[in-house]
């Protein structure tokens, strides 16, 4: 690309004010409906104009130049934009709605969303003489609104000065300076001692007329580029998401002929499935990727190729409504997969997310799933010392892998490895996916709180604030750091956690293991530890009273040979093959998948 292109691209410009809100008005320019909604403030709205008046500088207003039309809003502050119907090419802001909308209805009034009794008209009081002042805070009695201005026939003595100001012609309208500054010179002229009204009028004139605001045109940006650009120039607000320009694409209002859609109420309305899933809020895009996997094999010449914003970008609301109706089934049945099959309650463990568009993809149309095979499935990938489900390339192998078994062809998975020391090393407060995966296989045996030993600790219904699962370290760190003896493994190691009731971990606290172990000791608590993967060693050294220096090394070797153990029954009938790196350098468990521009045969 030439570098006149390149400067194309992304054009800084600047236009006059009332030129801008001229255009605005007229239709030139539109606001998607992802834009946030405004948080409309007096004092804000006043410090804005005080910025202006002193001729500083505000941040830039971002306008998107493209062919792709989107969903607008019809009206801002009140104000009924024209349709753009008629156009090719259209000009969005991508930021700067909130500064646009309080210049409109300062200048021109109009309404502000919750507050319909306000009169959004900003007044100005020539008599406030203009300071430069870095602390000056005068813009707060220069710039008024009617509500504080009118003093009610004079029962409101606050405003009576500033009623008879106005009355006087000193306090005036924005707008009537804009329609008729020479009328208001004139007048002005007559009154003595006037050289701060006149001055102020003047400068007001001159804000009016020359003070230009910051635009910044991109045009020839492709729409994974602008969700990029709005996030880094959009710090305070929520980034802007494909999904959300995907909405705006896709939305078609109800007519007499033809019924409307929005997709974020299709959305919003699936989560509200009576199951009350966890798994429901999984975040938009997962939802959007899910969408666009389903197109892709359920839809000839989709033209949706891949999950990447180049593809989600072209998907259109026929597509989603020709396969919404299978695709909800789908849906929930991976929701309850995850929960009530492999007892995993909540996303925030799921290894891969990509999970959520293989097994949907899966599941679709699928009426005689075979839960075994789907249940190794997870287990292979989840905990594969490799990470075989972290790119688009991936994502593709796996859903032709899982076709194969839909359409009863004899299929293999290949060697399984998994590796002693990235068990022993995979961390409490790592969220990488090999962490989670431990975490899901140790909620996947519903282990029983060690007091309340017939109580799942893994529930659905919390009815108390202490009944909530918490991760507790067997050997805590407390005890750990005062007494780490001739251990050479990390406390932290999650095959030192076990899922607990919140009552029951504060009630251990940073105990020593001999000692508070002997409080659950009774009859049955062998299979309690069960449940949670672990043999009764730690038991039978709190009976002696003792434990050998290397104690967490020894557990901990204990809980791999016992995981380890567990995965080849679940995965029976794979070559497992184990190994031990312990010594050699390995890569943080810091999987992220990464949505590469790999097409999707």
């Amino acid at each position: 690309m030439s570098q006149t292109n390149l400067t194309d691209r992304i054009k800084p410009d600047g236009i006059s004010i009332v030129s801008y809100l001229e255009n605005l008005q007229r239709g030139d320019y539109q606001i998607p409906t992802f834009q946030r909604d405004i948080v409309w403030e007096k004092e804000n709205v006043k410090k804005l104009w005080d910025s202006i008046y002193k001729f500083y500088p505000l941040g830039s207003i971002l306008i998107w130049k493209t062919d792709t039309k989107l969903h607008n809003h019809r009206a801002v502050g009140g104000h009924i934009l024209p349709p753009d119907d008629s156009r090719t090419q259209f000009q969005y802001l991508l930021d700067g709605q909130q500064r646009t909308t309080s210049l409109l209805t300062s200048i021109y009034g109009g309404r502000v969303e919750g507050r319909l009794d306000f009169d959004p008209t900003l007044f100005i009081d020539l008599t406030i003489e203009f300071s430069n002042d870095v602390d000056d805070t005068s813009y707060s009695s220069r710039f008024l609104f009617w509500d504080e201005i009118d003093d009610k026939g004079g029962s409101y003595h606050r405003n009576v000065g500033r009623k008879k100001r106005y009355d006087e012609g000193v306090i005036i309208k924005l707008l009537d300076i804009k329609k008729d500054f020479q009328g208001i010179f004139t007048r002005l002229n007559g009154i003595s001692d006037n050289k701060i009204l006149i001055d102020n009028l003047w400068r007001v004139k001159n804000v009016l007329d020359n003070y230009r605001i910051a635009l910044i045109d991109l045009k020839g940006i492709t729409v994974g580029e602008v969700c990029q650009i709005f996030e880094r120039i959009n710090q305070a607000g929520k980034p802007l998401d494909i999904f959300d320009i995907v909405v705006a694409k896709t939305y078609r209002p109800k007519t007499q002929t033809q019924e409307g859609f929005y997709l974020r109420d299709l959305i919003a309305d699936f989560r509200k499935n009576s199951n009350n899933s966890k798994f429901l809020g999984i975040a938009d895009i997962d939802y959007l990727q899910i969408l666009a996997i389903l197109i892709r094999e359920n839809i000839q010449d989709s033209g949706i190729q891949n999950i990447t914003p180049r593809y989600l970008n072209d998907i259109k609301s026929a597509q989603i409504e020709e396969i919404w109706a299978e695709t909800k089934p789908a849906i929930l049945k991976v929701f309850d997969f995850f929960e009530n099959h492999l007892r995993i309650k909540t996303p925030d463990l799921i290894p891969f997310r990509y999970f959520y568009m293989t097994l949907s993809s899966y599941f679709y149309k699928n009426k005689t799933p075979d839960y075994d095979f789907i249940k190794k499935y997870f287990w292979y990938y989840s905990l594969h010392n490799s990470d075989l489900l972290s790119n688009t390339t991936h994502l593709s192998n796996h859903i032709n892998f899982l076709q194969k078994q839909r359409n009863e062809t004899t299929i293999s998975f290949d060697r399984f490895l998994i590796d002693k020391d990235r068990l022993r090393l995979a961390s409490y407060s790592s969220k990488g996916r090999l962490s989670r995966a431990i975490l899901c296989l140790y909620s996947n045996h519903l282990p029983k709180d060690w007091k309340f030993m017939d109580r799942d600790v893994i529930s659905d219904n919390l009815f108390f604030s202490t009944d909530k699962p918490n991760l507790h370290h067997v050997f805590p760190t407390g005890y750990i750091s005062e007494n780490m003896g001739s251990n050479n493994l990390n406390s932290n190691s999650l095959m030192n956690i076990v899922y607990l009731t919140q009552i029951t971990n504060l009630a251990i606290s940073d105990k020593n293991p001999l000692t508070y172990i002997k409080d659950y000791d009774i009859p049955g608590f062998d299979k309690v530890l069960q449940s949670h993967l672990l043999s009764d060693r730690i038991v039978q050294w709190s009976r002696l009273d003792t434990m050998l220096e290397n104690a967490l090394d020894l557990f901990i070797e204990e809980r791999v040979e016992t995981i380890i153990k567990d995965l080849k029954m679940k995965l029976s009938g794979i070559n497992i093959e184990v190994i031990d790196t312990k010594g050699t350098e390995k890569p943080e468990d810091d999987t992220i998948e990464n949505e590469q521009e790999t097409p999707v045969p």
